[in-house]
């Protein structure tokens, strides 16, 4: 469905593992909202839905989308890149029409 760079995961393990809790995974989901129309947002998650499908990358991190963000995420690669602006996470979605500047953002 997705796939997750090396960055990207260890970032998200990194997340994870500073909740100080169990965590069933980590869930990335489609808003409405942004510059574009639709926004990519994340959030740790305790427990897990039996829709969600379940993304199980490599060092043990676990990624949860919702069956409404699904269509808008399927092939899409996430990465995380640090730069002089910042660091972020980073996503190539081929669903995208258009996007915006700040990348967190698309339609």
């Amino acid at each position: 469905m997705i796939q997750i760079t090396e960055a990207a995961r260890d970032a998200m393990a990194s997340a994870i593992e500073g909740a100080g809790r169990p965590i069933a995974g980590l869930r990335l989901m489609v808003q409405s909202g942004g510059c574009a129309g639709l926004q990519y947002a994340m959030a740790l998650e305790l427990t897990r839905e039996e829709t969600d499908a379940v993304v199980e990358a490599a060092g043990g991190v676990t990624v949860l989308i919702d069956p409404d963000s699904q269509g808008y995420l399927l092939g899409t690669t996430i990465d995380f890149v640090s730069g002089l602006e910042g660091s972020g996470f980073v996503f190539d979605n081929p669903n995208a029409k258009s996007g915006c500047g700040c990348g967190k953002s698309f339609c």
